[in-house]
């Protein structure tokens, strides 16, 4: 009777981390992340993702509520490595980010930095003068559009 205290939670650790399920059924859904397929077929405009120049709805004018948002998540999660201006912290300054980078590159990097790490030349080239990897903070996708709306409003968009 002792072994099989013993035995049964071994054989519910073993149950529970066994198996691997590699059918469409055991894929996360939420994953914004991209199949790693073919590197030549990487998009340097676009990046890795689910963003697209035609999914991303930027008007014209900032829009408030989402610097609002935006603000407040820089302030807990992107200030301690990225400045607003062009000086480097830890990462790369933000000012200039929207003139070099289209937007649909830079909802992809902040939702799915690792993929895009892996594989954007000019990432990498930013890594080895940062020497530290983005970590994914796992922002939804409105805290992303707000980020994204947030630098516009840095860079000068009205």
């Amino acid at each position: 009777m002792k072994k099989l205290f013993v035995l049964l939670p071994f054989l519910s650790i073993l149950w529970a981390c066994g198996g691997g399920n590699t059918s469409e059924a055991g894929k996360n859904p939420y994953s914004t992340a991209e199949p790693a397929g073919d590197p030549s077929k990487y998009d340097p405009n676009r990046g890795l993702g689910k963003w697209t120049a035609e999914n991303i709805n930027l008007g014209a004018a900032i829009d408030p509520a989402l610097i609002t948002t935006a603000e407040k998540i820089q302030q807990v999660k992107c200030s301690s490595c990225h400045k607003m201006t062009e000086e480097k912290l830890v990462g790369p300054g933000w000012k200039g980010v929207t003139q070099r980078r289209k937007p649909e590159w830079i909802m992809n990097f902040i939702t799915n930095p690792d993929p895009m790490i892996d594989k954007d030349p000019a990432v990498q080239a930013q890594l080895e003068l940062c020497l530290v990897r983005m970590p994914n903070q796992n922002l939804s996708d409105d805290e992303a559009r707000a980020m994204l709306e947030l630098m516009r409003k840095n860079d000068g968009v009205q």
